[in-house]
């Protein structure tokens, strides 16, 4: 197993007995599930570093082993706990981040050559059922680096999901390209939105001459020549459609009958 013969050597001093080594090989595992060792023992120090080596001390204790882990993100913290009982080794694995809690029991003889300590080749007497038993059942809680990238993906694929399936919301705008519309949303002014985008930018375009007035001459009023008291000459340009916004010829000649009050409109008697 790559790394792992190099950590075993590397920690060779410090292991006497056959937990050492089942503690080194769990050790690897997490390490290669992405996180990094920073220290022994249950509170974090001052001095603590990131390594993918077995901190001073950590095999001090035989009966309980403490170890503490850190992810990628600094916030992501796991602690390890090992005691050892009768022939077991009771590993309790904890993510502070989430509170999940994982616990794994196994047999130091089934797994560990007692009188091959200090042969890496002959010491663990089954690597591949060990390593699949510390992946799927203590390092479940945590997973690998790349499950982890994984799960964000997903995540993210969910998230942008949501947002197509949200009748309210208008995909965002960028200029110099269309946008597709989803299938399921109706793009804005579907309905008689020609008339409301004279230049077509949407495929199809309205008005912008009137169609009565294209250079044919017609009876009536020409707007372009102005309007008294509304419109001035050329407000309208020649041919242009216009659509009147008041009724013509409203200013009349002569006073207006507005201006003159009612008879009798100041006697509160009347």
């Amino acid at each position: 197993m790559a790394g792992l013969e190099v950590l075993y050597t590397c920690v060779g001093g410090s292991i006497s007995c056959p937990q050492d080594a089942v503690i080194c090989f769990v050790h690897w595992e997490i390490i290669k599930s992405g996180y990094r060792c920073v220290g022994s023992g249950d509170t974090a120090c001052t001095g603590d570093r990131r390594s993918e080596l077995l901190p001073a001390g950590w095999s001090d204790n035989k009966d309980l082993y403490s170890l503490r882990y850190q992810g990628n993100n600094s916030e992501d913290h796991i602690l390890l706990k090992a005691i050892t009982a009768d022939s077991s080794l009771i590993f309790n694995l904890m993510r502070s981040s989430t509170q999940q809690v994982s616990d794994l029991t196994i047999s130091i003889s089934e797994h560990v050559d007692a009188d091959q300590l200090n042969a890496f080749d002959s010491v663990f007497r089954d690597m591949a059922g060990l390593s699949d038993m510390v992946k799927t059942q203590l390092l479940a809680v945590v997973g690998g680096a790349s499950e982890r990238r994984g799960g964000r993906s997903h995540r993210e694929e969910e998230r942008r999901r949501g947002e197509d399936s949200d009748p309210l919301r208008m995909p965002p705008r960028r200029p110099g390209t269309q946008q597709p519309w989803p299938d399921h949303m109706v793009p804005p002014f579907a309905t008689g939105g020609a008339d409301l985008d004279p230049f077509g930018t949407r495929g199809a375009g309205g008005m912008i001459m009137d169609p009565l007035r294209s250079g044919y001459p017609r009876s009536g009023m020409d707007p372009s020549s102005g309007i008294p008291d509304i419109l001035p000459p050329g407000a309208v340009p020649p041919g242009a459609r216009f659509d009147p916004f008041g009724p013509v010829g409203r200013h009349r000649p002569g006073p207006d009958p507005d201006h003159m009050p009612p008879p009798g409109y100041d006697d509160m008697f009347m």
